[in-house]
């Protein structure tokens, strides 16, 4: 059995790092609709926003690669040097994507270099959370490794928490005058987001350096019994193979989807279909990640009692059987239509600007109208004015909407609620892949299910969800079928298939 001596300053370093690299990895997402406008042409913003959404999946596509590579290496050569590696080059790519050119200066290049570094991003954090969890796992003693683990878990959240806040603390700061910087972070102020993680990187980095090696694995290493062949043990041998099929299909592929349904997808719904402003959608998932964050320790020592099963089942049962309900209340909440307008407070605003070297202007008109919960209204109508006859064309719609207080509050607990699913599907997944799998071929065995059910299945949540409502235009919920067949598939495979027993006999 692990000593607790020293437990905390392990979780620390190792949280820290991972942190950073989920921080990394999730600010492309939580700047996609500005990202499409940069890099993407923009005469179709429902097509650049579906290929941001693709570029920020690809990065998850490419997780169980990394999972395989990084993995075999943390097996061979040692948990803490592997993902020292995996923090450089995330660190690295990300402050890479903020140097990229935009679209209007460098054509398609653009797109497929940060298509490149989404790739790396996706490389690295495939190698990073297997190596993290392996090495909080093999320092905890047996009956508290869903507790101690469980602060690992806490870390995807987090990062996702401090990209929103430098996002918006940023979005604020660049001006005095508030529409003078959304304006100048829509041009290049999003760029300095990328830019911090570098210097959160060099931090993270001096403190892995001075750890020390996993001490079953340093254990291993003395006695020669390492593996040869990560890759072969893992997926070759019939046992070992189940384990990872039955991690893959019964655990983490409803995990991942609950995970990316709960935070990045309801972000998107939030935005872009229940037309919320954008600050707004953004701290109504801040508050909500902050209130449910303690839930990640709180699932994972209830999954040291109960066991890990049915933790993260239940979880996933919540999610199926409430998932259509809590979306059409965002839609509710959100819906104009049948609140009282007060007519006296409704404003129109029209500006008539002259088209350099052009007969033509642009007309802008913008439109706020004030309802009784305290909810506005933004109708921002852009169009040309010919010269010839006054004749308009293509005229460009903007609608944003801004929540009054008891609605904004109503949407915080909505999503408090998706994310609760999440920490019980989350909290207990770590020790649940590590007790697994024997100590030699630990970090590769557990890395690639959890980067399949995550990257795969999960990453691709957001795009899939968002892909099926431009199919189904009268639908709104249609994105929701993707995350509920995985999770009630998962949900059954794992019902069926797991057991409920923890294993003592981590220190193989």
């Amino acid at each position: 059995m692990a000593s607790t001596k020293g437990i905390w300053k392990i979780i620390t370093a190792s949280s820290l790092g991972t942190l950073i690299e989920w921080y990394d990895f999730y600010i492309f997402g939580s700047l996609a609709t500005v990202i499409a406008s940069q890099f993407f042409p923009k005469t179709n913003p429902t097509a650049a926003l579906l290929s941001t959404l693709g570029t920020f999946a690809a990065g998850f596509v490419v997780r169980p690669f990394g999972a395989l590579v990084f993995g075999r290496l943390g097996d061979l050569i040692g948990r803490k040097y592997t993902f020292l590696l995996t923090l450089i080059i995330m660190g690295s790519s990300t402050f890479a994507i903020g140097l990229v050119p935009r679209y209007e200066t460098i054509g398609f290049a653009a797109p497929l270099i940060v298509l490149c570094l989404r790739l790396l991003q996706g490389l690295a954090l495939g190698g990073e959370y297997g190596g993290a969890a392996t090495y909080v796992a093999e320092h905890a003693p047996d009956h508290r490794r869903g507790y101690y683990t469980s602060w690992i878990q806490t870390t995807a959240t987090l990062g996702l928490f401090i990209s929103l806040g430098v996002i918006l603390l940023t979005r604020h700061l660049l001006d005095s005058d508030l529409s003078k910087s959304i304006a100048k972070f829509n041009d290049w102020g999003w760029r300095i987001p990328f830019f911090i993680s570098i210097i959160l990187v060099i931090v993270s980095v001096y403190i892995r350096l001075r750890m020390q090696e996993s001490p079953l694995f340093a254990k291993l290493k003395t006695e020669g019994k390492t593996s040869v062949n990560p890759l072969k043990e893992s997926f070759t041998h019939k046992l070992n193979l189940k384990m990872v099929l039955l991690a893959l299909f019964g655990a983490v592929m409803g995990q991942g989807v609950v995970w990316y349904t709960g935070q990045f997808y309801a972000q998107s719904f939030i935005e872009n279909v229940c037309k919320i402003d954008f600050d707004q959608s953004r701290t109504i998932l801040i508050w909500a990640i902050l209130f449910a964050t303690p839930f990640f320790v709180v699932f994972g020592n209830w999954s040291d009692k109960i066991g890990r099963k049915w933790v993260m089942i239940a979880g996933m049962f919540l999610a199926v059987i409430s998932y259509r309900f809590l979306f059409s209340q965002l839609m509710d909440i959100s819906d104009t239509k049948n609140k009282m307008e007060i007519a006296e407070r409704k404003e129109v605003k029209t500006a008539i600007s002259p088209i350099v070297n052009s007969p033509n202007s642009i007309r802008t008109m913008l439109t706020n109208t004030f309802f009784d919960d305290g909810t506005m209204l933004s109708e921002s109508k852009k169009d040309t004015l010919y010269s010839s006859g006054n004749m308009t064309f293509k005229p460009e719609l903007k609608i944003s909407k801004t929540l009054g207080t008891g609605g904004y509050w109503k949407m915080v607990l909505i999503v408090f609620v998706m994310i609760l699913y999440v920490t019980m599907v989350y909290g207990p997944i770590a020790a649940f892949l590590v007790e697994l799998f024997p100590t030699k071929i630990r970090y590769t065995s557990m890395s690639l299910p959890y980067h399949i059910g995550n990257g795969i299945f999960g990453g691709l949540t957001p795009f899939i969800a968002t892909l099926l409502t431009t199919i189904y235009v009268n639908n709104k919920l249609a994105g929701l079928t993707y995350p509920i067949i995985i999770a009630g598939l998962c949900m059954i495979v794992g019902t069926v298939y797991i057991s409920n027993k923890i294993d003592p006999n981590l220190n193989d």
